[in-house]
């Protein structure tokens, strides 16, 4: 029985793209718009010195509106997460994934327009996962590993007071890890009392995986059988 060329070409297709697709996931990926204020599944810990009224919340577009969507679509942590003079030191982290080198995060963050009073944002990641940050404002638990830091001089207008992109990359795993990625609003001599800590807003969240070397692997096998498919086509 003759069999066409496009009735072997397209099951092919359909079978590498699911075999590429496939070795890779497990692989981190996660896209958040903050439409609802803080998702769930993620933890927030608020381990700042003296504690104050807040941790992270929803948006206030009083303050700013969101980078985009309703104005309100951001997660955002202020001065009063500590009270009084304080070292601030206020965590959103995200949930657990499987990360590998070359894993990407990407998101947007500002703060206030004129802002007397610096802001500080340091992104950090743990090789095991979970929410082990520790009990003080100095503790930073398994999140060992600093990928970002914003203003990390707290100094005056440094902290972007438009919506501006950043990024960091995993990098240094052995293979793939069960990690989490943490966001850690933190500004020493902060609070509603101090010289620094305004207002911090992070909106349009992504986390990308690399693909992994065995899914370019399957894609140029695949692609080769339908080369070898057209050519026998052609002889025939």
């Amino acid at each position: 029985m003759a069999v066409s060329f496009k009735s072997v070409l397209k099951p092919t297709m359909f079978a590498v793209v699911a075999l590429s697709l496939g070795t890779s996931a497990s692989a981190a990926s996660l896209t958040e718009n903050f439409d609802g204020g803080v998702p769930a599944g993620w933890v927030k810990v608020n381990n700042s010195d003296p504690l104050g009224s807040t941790d992270w919340f929803q948006g206030n577009p009083l303050v700013f509106d969101s980078h985009q969507g309703a104005a309100n679509s951001y997660v955002a942590a202020n001065f009063n997460a500590g009270a009084d003079v304080a070292n601030i030191s206020d965590w959103l982290i995200l949930p657990t994934q499987v990360f590998n080198n070359g894993d990407k995060l990407s998101f947007f963050s500002r703060t206030a327009d004129q802002s007397f009073w610096p802001d500080k944002l340091e992104v950090r990641f743990s090789a095991v996962g979970g929410n082990d940050v520790g009990h003080t404002s100095d503790s930073v638990g398994t999140f060992t590993t600093l990928l970002l830091t914003i203003n990390p001089g707290q100094d005056l207008f440094e902290y972007p007071e438009q919506w501006t992109q950043f990024g960091a990359t995993i990098n240094g795993l052995s293979g793939a890890t069960s990690g989490a990625l943490a966001f850690r609003y933190v500004v020493e001599d902060g609070g509603p009392n101090g010289d620094y800590s305004n207002f911090i807003g992070i909106d349009t969240l992504q986390v990308s995986a690399v693909p992994e070397p065995s899914s370019y692997l399957m894609l140029g096998l695949g692609l080769g059988l339908i080369g070898v498919l057209r050519q026998r086509r052609a002889r025939g």
